[in-house]
């Protein structure tokens, strides 16, 4: 039963029906008040946030020992002579690492739809927008600390970065901007499933045939050029590799207006905005009307 909307609808009233109760927070307050409580679940249960750490540590090491070798003629045949394979491969492990941390926050909100928790917060006078608002920053903040341990033990493991700090601010930047990306995809399959299950199969689903049909592992064929145009990974890759390399390393796109790193990563973050734009108004629609059906 929706709750009455005005005096008039309040059963057993003479007088107007008492005011929605407010929260006393900002929206910042309302969404801090909701970062903390996401925060605090990942730290009581960190299994899956040291999992990833792990997975893609365990990449990097694996898809250097089995695809060295041959990695190594890609890279020269590609004009990569001079770059380390291990160096190669780190933008595909910190995406993979963000895209995998990334689905979990549509399992998240399976996890609440299922126990009830979502119809409880939806409920309270707190700005529905601010409760996401706050679960995006708590995931986006754990997908930061992941990519940052990443990297350090990429670097131990023999990776570099060229462009220093400044460019791992980049990389960190350009992989919070996957990470949205995919946060929302999994929040729509989530919304539309409601099958933790299901989240977890698409995941995988979207995951490994993404990475694979871009310029992550090695560099394009002909054959596979065209698909990895459509493919969001590709553009994720490529601006990280650039940052990375302190080079243009575009494969999809030939631009040469802005010059040097900034000729891959200008366009492929236009590219990567506009598509959370798209997903993340979906997402958020369908977010909405979930919000709805469940308060009814």
């Amino acid at each position: 039963m929706s709750a009455p909307d005005s005096a008039a609808d309040a059963p057993g009233t003479d007088g107007p029906a008492p005011a929605t109760p407010e929260t006393g927070n900002t929206f910042l307050g309302d969404a801090w008040v909701n970062a903390k409580r996401w925060t605090r679940k990942a730290v009581h249960n960190p299994t899956a946030f040291l999992l990833e750490i792990v997975v893609a540590t365990l990449s990097l090491v694996l898809f250097a020992a089995v695809f060295g070798d041959v990695g190594s003629v890609a890279l020269t045949r590609a004009g990569f002579a001079d770059v380390d394979y291990v160096t190669y491969l780190l933008p595909a492990v910190l995406v993979q690492a963000t895209m995998g941390s990334a689905f979990s926050s549509g399992m998240g909100l399976v996890s609440d739809l299922e126990s009830g928790m979502f119809e409880k917060t939806v409920v309270t006078p707190m700005s529905w927008t601010a409760v996401f608002a706050g679960k995006a920053a708590a995931e986006l903040a754990r997908i930061v600390v992941q990519l940052l341990v990443v990297l350090g033990l990429a670097v131990a493991l023999g990776a570099g970065i060229e462009t220093g700090a400044a460019g791992v601010a980049g990389v960190v930047a350009v992989c919070l901007l996957v990470g949205l990306l995919f946060m929302a995809v999994s929040n729509v399959v989530g919304l539309l499933a409601r099958d933790d299950e299901v989240v977890n199969a698409a995941s995988m689903l979207f995951m490994f045939p993404l990475l694979f049909l871009s310029p992550a592992f090695v560099p394009l064929s002909d054959d596979i050029e065209f698909v990895a145009a459509f493919n969001p990974v590709t553009y994720g890759v490529d601006a990280v590799r650039a940052l990375v390399l302190g080079r243009d390393a575009s494969t999809v796109l030939s631009i040469s207006r802005f010059g040097g790193v900034a000729d891959t990563v200008v366009p492929a973050v236009a590219v990567l905005v506009a598509l959370n734009l798209v997903v993340g108004a979906v997402a958020v629609r369908l977010l909405a009307r979930a919000s709805s059906a469940e308060v009814v």
